[in-house]
């Protein structure tokens, strides 16, 4: 599962890890938050190789989104760090497997990325998604 991606692609990381530092700037519930971007259909133009969307820039994305759903604006706030990381490893993941965030949301909610940010952050991203899908399978197969 290794592949280089392009300076766009990285920059798309980067927009998506903006955007979820953001949300914690706007005191958005940080689970919540993470949860409806992933679902949303603002999230789905991400996933496509081209949109106009994607380089519309954070504010207006966060907007998109919260105009799509409501979002908390009580409950647990994660940090900064994790917020970009979190946003960041999820454009990344996409990127890398072609997967849909949605499916990627399914096999690392929220709660998964918080709890394993602090030993999987200072890892390759590419070594953390592959942790975060085998500790999915893990999941699966345990039933």
């Amino acid at each position: 599962m290794t592949r280089l991606l392009s300076r766009f692609e990285l920059q798309l990381c980067d927009i998506q890890g903006r955007l979820f530092e953001l949300a914690l700037k706007h005191r958005l519930d940080s689970a919540d938050f993470i949860e409806k971007f992933m679902n949303s259909e603002t999230c789905r133009y991400f996933d496509l190789p081209y949109d106009r969307h994607q380089w519309h820039g954070e504010e207006y994305i966060l907007e998109c989104v919260m105009d799509e759903s409501e979002i908390r604006s009580t409950g647990a706030l994660f940090g900064t760090e994790a917020m970009y990381w979190i946003g960041y490893v999820y454009r990344y993941w996409h990127l890398l497997t072609g997967e849909g965030s949605r499916e990627i949301y399914r096999q690392a909610g929220a709660k998964q990325m918080r709890e394993c940010y602090p030993g999987f952050h200072t890892v390759d991203v590419v070594l953390a998604i592959e942790w975060l899908k085998e500790i999915h399978e893990q999941r699966t197969q345990a039933g």
